[in-house]
């Protein structure tokens, strides 16, 4: 699988968890695994407001683009993330900045 990233300025989290060619984003479940080798779905046809282009499968392997939330104020690993290439089954590491998780903590 290959989760490429769309950076936007936009309000809420995404948590991604990946089982084998599944995706449960922000808690729905989207499966891909009866998509053909060298079928692709068209943008807006899966219903997820995170999946920001078509979903593909290219030789096996799904490929996609998730919109990547983020504050006015990116970081350069959050605003030109590198994609996820063939990430491994559980909660995805998902790029974010630090200080947007700390906006709720007293200093």
């Amino acid at each position: 699988m290959r989760i490429s990233f769309s950076p936007q300025r936009r309000e809420g989290s995404l948590k991604v968890v990946k089982d084998g060619d599944k995706l449960r984003i922000n808690g729905a479940l989207f499966s891909f695994i009866s998509l053909p080798d060298g079928a692709t779905i068209p943008y807006g046809n899966v219903p997820c407001e995170w999946i920001a282009g078509p979903v593909e499968r290219i030789d096996g392997e799904i490929s996609l683009t998730l919109v990547l939330p983020h504050g006015s104020d990116p970081s350069q690993s959050v605003a030109f993330p590198d994609p996820l290439i063939d990430p491994e089954d559980g909660d995805l590491v998902i790029p974010r900045d630090p200080a947007e998780e700390m906006d709720n903590v007293d200093t």
